[in-house]
């Protein structure tokens, strides 16, 4: 768990709320301070303040999307308006709660980012997982498995690629062992989770 907002009191006051229900806390005085430090790996949140001295919070959750130290945010805030809140929650805030907040709805909204973040770990290693599968694949299978999960026959990948129906077959076998595919539509939502092009 991770807190940043300039008022020492607020973050004493939430670290020792999450203390309080077994939650390990860091806390920062600011944006910089959050990012020079190192921090261990495992599902988290952060809790950020809207409004800080360098640089709002809204602004550090833009710089964050899609870099290797975007958390679920929970935004907090003693000078919240609607249009913060929209703009907070469309770029992917979990909750924007306006001080004073009762301590059960931060620690709710911590509690449902932390899960967000779970399953985004739990998604990632997942890809990983499958690309290392994929990279497992001879060019040749990945040749056929590209026409496989377009929806062409065998007799077709056999005559597109220069092989025999029994040469596919054989392919198409490998494929599904190494990749650990049931089924054609499982194969099919592995190629598109790994974003390969489907011939429509």
């Amino acid at each position: 768990m991770f807190v940043v907002d300039d008022d020492p009191l607020v973050r004493d006051s939430i670290e020792d709320l999450l203390h309080s229900v077994g939650l390990q806390t860091r806390l920062y005085a600011s944006p910089r301070d959050f990012l020079a430090a190192s921090r261990p790996e495992g599902p988290a949140c952060l809790v950020l303040d809207v409004r800080l001295p360098e640089q709002s919070g809204l602004d550090f959750q833009s710089k964050l999307v899609g870099t290797a130290d975007e958390l679920p945010i929970v935004f907090i805030t003693g000078h919240g308006d609607i249009p913060m809140t929209v703009r907070a929650m469309k770029r992917g805030a979990v909750e924007f709660l306006t001080k004073p907040f009762r301590d059960q709805d931060l620690l709710d909204a911590i509690q449902s980012a932390i899960a967000r973040d779970r399953a985004r770990r739990a998604d990632a290693l997942a890809l990983e997982d499958l690309r290392e599968r994929f990279a497992s694949l001879t060019p040749r299978e990945r040749d056929v498995m590209a026409q496989v999960v377009s929806g062409r026959l065998n007799k077709q990948v056999a005559a597109d690629l220069h092989l025999s129906e029994a040469r596919v077959k054989a392919h198409r076998g490998q494929i599904m062992r190494k990749m650990h595919a049931d089924s054609l539509p499982e194969l099919v939502r592995m190629a598109d989770r790994l974003g390969l092009a489907i011939a429509g």
